[in-house]
């Protein structure tokens, strides 16, 4: 998702140097942090557009805008084929319509955890602006109530990108046994608003929510974030009794999607963490249960997007979210 429009406001600009990962940070997400510092050091990563220092500056650069609602519907990636294809029935539900429904759950050690996926904006928001502009309610203040998200420079959505890997999440938790929701399956003409996406993961009584994106940020930015709830007391929004689940959930996520994918925490915010607290985020500002946003990638930066694009690696960046949601279930 690019930072600009709902529930992603940029956050406050800076510099840093990105380095090996401190033993702070190592205490922070134990293991696999600590091994991403071990294999950057010795260039194993191949991310080598990510050691200068840069500019945190969140939003689309100039010369690559992030699509607005406007833009025509765009194509499907190069490696979309390689993977579970996100389904293209037309919407037809109404846009109050409940999570999307989930296979049956089998048997493992997930069984009895419920898991709401929440796919990143939907494929049909382009064509309903004005629904997808009004206000709604997010405790702190109001927002619109979603955005067409992002996209590669090819032309490779967000939208689409978002719902392959909650497809590939779905398969890989529900073989453990956890019975999982989609909160939208592009089985509606847009939506939901970010309103009802945390009322979704409220009403399922959800162990675990974790909302699935690709941000929109400048070229040379590149690796993920996963991005936690900070304590919020305003209005319709109250987080304080999911602030520290949810930091545990995303610190998993982030040590487990580094081991899956081999890529780095972000260079531009985060300060190399791969974490980024936020009390601007309606789905996480509404949400009653444990739940974290995480930025798999920059569409706009030609590297990450060669990966975004990726079949193989959007399986790899599947499991390793799916790995870390496992091991916060299972504690």
């Amino acid at each position: 998702m690019s930072y600009t429009g709902p529930d992603f406001d940029p956050p406050p600009s800076r510099r840093f140097r990105r380095g090996p990962l401190t033993v702070a940070l190592a205490a922070l997400v134990p293991g696999a942090l600590l091994g991403w510092a071990v294999y950057a050091a010795v260039g194993g990563s191949g991310d080598d557009g990510g050691d200068a220092s840069t500019s945190a500056g969140a939003s689309a650069s100039a010369s690559s805008p992030a699509p607005s609602s406007a833009d025509a519907s765009p194509p499907d990636g190069p490696d979309e084929s390689d993977g579970k294809k996100p389904s293209t029935s037309p919407g037809s539900a109404s846009a109050s319509s409940s999570a999307s429904a989930s296979a049956p759950a089998g048997t493992g050690p997930l069984k009895g955890k419920v898991v709401v996926i929440d796919p990143g904006h939907n494929p049909g928001n382009f064509r309903h602006t004005a629904e997808i502009n009004r206000q709604v309610d997010i405790g702190t203040n109001s927002k619109e109530c979603d955005t067409t998200g992002t996209s590669t420079n090819d032309g490779f959505s967000e939208a689409k990108f978002t719902l392959d890997v909650a497809h590939r999440m779905r398969a890989l938790l529900e073989e453990q046994g956890a019975t999982v929701k989609l909160t939208q399956d592009d089985d509606r003409p847009f939506g939901p608003c970010i309103d009802e996406r945390a009322r979704i993961g409220n009403k399922a009584k959800a162990d675990a929510v974790v909302s699935i994106h690709a941000d929109g940020s400048g070229t040379g930015n590149r690796g993920f974030h996963v991005i936690l709830p900070g304590p919020v007391n305003s209005g319709a929004a109250d987080t304080r009794a999911i602030v520290e689940p949810s930091r545990e959930l995303g610190e998993r996520i982030a040590g487990n999607f580094v081991r899956a994918t081999g890529d780095g925490p972000s260079n531009y915010v985060g300060g190399g963490t791969g974490l980024v607290t936020r009390k601007d985020l309606g789905g996480l500002n509404l949400s009653t249960v444990p739940k974290v946003f995480i930025e798999c990638g920059n569409m706009r930066d030609s590297k990450d997007a060669a990966l975004l694009t990726s079949g193989a690696w959007r399986q790899k960046a599947a499991r390793g979210i799916s790995e870390g949601i496992a091991s916060f279930l299972r504690g």
